[in-house]
């Protein structure tokens, strides 16, 4: 029924989004957009570049280029990307749900952060465990104690941190 929805006469999103895929829009251009992005925007704020924007884009170019030289940036971003859409989906089902019981609005703060400080905890575990730099033996067998570990942890932290505050 959705694919139904997504075509319209001869075109589709679906084919579209192959056809991108396969000019290689999703390993190289958008992840050469997102790192030229983030570098011009740090570099932009440094007093050297401020005044010298050429210099600044030449070097978040340059940076943005080499970075997706290898590959690695790119099959990154394929394993990284993915978590993070249905980690913000999460947090998103949090804060409507917190919305929704807790009437007190300072506490959405510390929903936020918390339920956000797990979900990038877990995205980064899972996203180098995928890479195998954390997938050792080690964290297969004692991953699981670790983050319920942290959130019994973070709870106990939120709970003297909003206990003190009243």
């Amino acid at each position: 029924m959705f694919g139904l929805m997504l075509q319209v006469g001869s075109f589709s999103f679906n084919n579209l989004l192959q056809q991108l895929e396969d000019l290689g829009f999703f390993q190289y251009v958008l992840p050469f957009l997102l790192i030229f992005a983030v570098v011009y925007a740090l570099i932009s704020q440094i007093k050297v570049f401020k005044e010298n924007k050429g210099a600044a884009v030449l070097i978040a170019i340059a940076i943005g280029l080499l970075a997706l030289q290898l590959g690695f940036v790119s099959a990154f971003f394929q394993t990284l990307f993915p978590k993070v859409g249905i980690g913000v989906a999460i947090l998103l089902i949090a804060l409507i749900l917190a919305g929704a019981f807790i009437p007190d609005e300072k506490s959405y703060k510390w929903i936020f952060f918390g339920v956000g400080a797990a979900i990038f905890i877990i995205i980064t575990i899972l996203s180098f465990s995928d890479w195998q730099f954390i997938g050792s033996w080690w964290w297969q067998q004692y991953g699981a104690l670790v983050i319920v570990a942290l959130v019994i942890i973070t709870a106990m932290i939120m709970v003297i941190v909003s206990s003190k505050n009243k």
